[in-house]
């Protein structure tokens, strides 16, 4: 089992105008229309992570462009706060059950 962290960068769904309302939903509506990538190379990342035997627990996928906004599957570093060895070892007690694990598994 592998552990892998991914993101889709700036992906126009309907995240952005589910939940804003007024100026927000609409300042939303018009970046998801003209800076937002689709959400079908968004979800590359993903997928990546997924299905590429290269892809190794641990790792952190995102999109290549600018800021991590748009692009294609690369190995990004996540930031400071996700880095801590505490915050990673709460994360995978709490993830385990979920995912129909009972012993500690190796990682």
């Amino acid at each position: 089992m592998k552990s892998i962290l991914a993101h889709p960068g700036y992906s126009a769904t309907n995240l952005q105008t589910s939940g804003p309302t007024g100026m927000l939903n609409l300042m939303m509506r018009i970046g998801n229309r003209f800076i937002a990538q689709d959400a079908e190379i968004g979800v590359l990342s993903q997928l990546y992570a997924a299905t590429d035997p290269r892809a190794e627990g641990g790792q952190f996928i995102g999109p290549d462009g600018r800021g991590e906004a748009s692009g294609y599957p690369t190995l990004v570093q996540p930031i400071a706060a996700a880095r801590v060895p505490e915050t990673a070892e709460r994360l995978w007690r709490r993830s385990r059950p979920a995912c129909g694990l009972t012993q500690l598994e190796e990682r």
